[in-house]
């Protein structure tokens, strides 16, 4: 049993039920190597024999935006083999590069694991691998990768020019307990994810508990925040908490966002997005041995990205009209709509269920849109990628990104499914 799912198991041993469901965590992150493996430098430089034909100085095919190129096509593997936690973004603050689609998934690497960047210069239609990530120094604490963001700066922050990327992922789950010190660690490239050097640490654990799940943002007062979920507080079984940095290098806090009064409540996984009236949304979830709060998705909001008021406020649960509702995983994205200058919010969770707690029939092939900036009903819509297991797991539609157009009129996702024993993940585009 992975040691990510074993301390879930040995904390709620008196509600086993529930835990059996909660704690499988980021078990994604585990050595689940199906064969493949990455070379990778202390630099992370390109892998040459994966790379195709996409280079940083090559044209877009989508141009600026990258709207005009996207059309509904069928679910394909992102990559060879295992690919966990993918993320997707299209640039917007690079330049000429502007509307390339770039996507992160973790992939196996002996006991360590690497970060595979990927590269669509046609609208997430095609991918070819382009970069890696990976810990200059393994054996340093770093033992055992896991449940990586990829984010584009919209602006200079420190030394680093808007465009610059920033990768960042959990290190040391698989090191001995008795010497476990996870941290959080962050990447940057300034070539379009072709090379990566290593630029801070964000956090370390004072204990052998985890950190994980890292995400990105930027607060109103052009602050870097980075949100992460926290096990290390003996008062919480794990809380969301943030910190803040004015350059990337040194970080403040961290400060609590979400956590709960009962210790074995467990909010995770939070993402962050903000919307044109200058709110900030976060979605998340809260695993809970109250069935109310098994992993069901959340949402809160902030008016700065900072400040997301009482952190035992445990936000909403975002539903439809119908009431259905998410549980575990939860992703969010924002898409302009004509019409409407708030936009409209995409969310996806890993399972659905009806309000009577029953798995809805369109479970893992669903997403939600919202045009109310996260309040009032959600409304269904087809997801690209219709995930075919049933499993609850690591694996299907575990985390799934979402992109959309720069126009808000077509949707790329990339979600993990199970081919045989490989979880590999698979994109698609629709529209909206």
């Amino acid at each position: 049993m992975p040691r990510r799912i074993a301390r879930r198991h040995a904390r709620n041993a008196a509600v086993a039920t529930v835990a059996a469901i909660a704690a499988f965590g980021l078990a994604a992150c585990q050595d689940t190597s199906d064969g493949t493996s990455a070379a990778a430098s202390s630099t992370a430089s390109q892998d040459s024999a994966s790379q195709g034909s996409g280079s940083p100085g090559a044209e877009a095919k989508n141009g600026e935006g990258g709207a005009a190129a996207l059309q509904k096509t069928d679910p394909k593997p992102l990559r060879d083999g295992t690919g966990l936690y993918p993320r997707a973004i299209r640039l917007e603050h690079s330049g000429k590069d502007n509307g390339r689609v770039l996507a992160s998934t973790v992939v196996p690497n002996g006991g360590n694991g690497i970060g595979a960047i990927q590269e669509s210069t046609d609208g997430g239609a095609n991918f070819n691998q382009v970069g890696t990530v990976a810990d200059p120094k393994p054996a340093d604490g770093g033992k055992g990768l896991c449940c990586a963001t990829l984010y584009e700066l919209p602006q200079q922050v420190g030394d680093m020019p808007a465009g610059t990327l920033l990768w960042a992922a959990s290190f040391g789950q698989d090191e001995p307990e008795s010497s476990r010190h996870m941290s959080i660690r962050v990447f940057k490239s300034t070539d379009v994810g072709r090379t990566w050097s290593s630029l801070s640490t964000v956090a370390t654990a004072p204990n052998a508990n985890g950190l994980w799940e890292p995400e990105f943002s930027i607060d109103a007062d052009g602050n870097l925040v980075c949100h992460y979920s926290d096990e290390t507080d003996p008062n919480h079984s794990q809380k969301l908490v943030a910190v803040r940095s004015r350059d990337g290098v040194s970080w403040d806090g961290p400060q609590d966002t979400v956590a709960s009064a009962p210790v074995s409540d467990r909010p995770g996984m939070a993402v962050v997005r903000k919307v044109p009236d200058g709110k900030y949304v976060m979605t998340y979830e809260i695993c809970s041995e109250d069935p109310k709060f098994s992993c069901v998705v959340h949402v809160r909001t902030s008016s700065d990205g900072w400040d997301w008021g009482d952190p035992a406020n445990l936000g909403t649960r975002p539903e439809t009209a119908d009431g259905k509702y998410f549980r575990h995983a939860p992703t969010l994205a924002w898409a302009p709509e004509d019409g409407n200058p708030q936009g409209k919010l995409l969310l996806v969770g890993q399972v659905m269920y009806n309000a009577d707690g029953s798995k809805a029939e369109g479970s893992g092939r669903t997403v939600w849109t919202n045009s109310k900036g996260g309040e009032g009903a959600w409304k269904e819509i087809p997801a690209p990628v219709a995930v075919k297991s049933d499993k609850i797991d690591f694996c299907p539609n575990y985390s799934s990104s979402l992109l959309p157009s720069a126009d808000g009129r077509q949707l790329l996702e990339i979600a993990t499914d199970y081919d045989g024993e490989v979880c590999r993940p698979y994109h698609a585009t629709d529209g909206m």
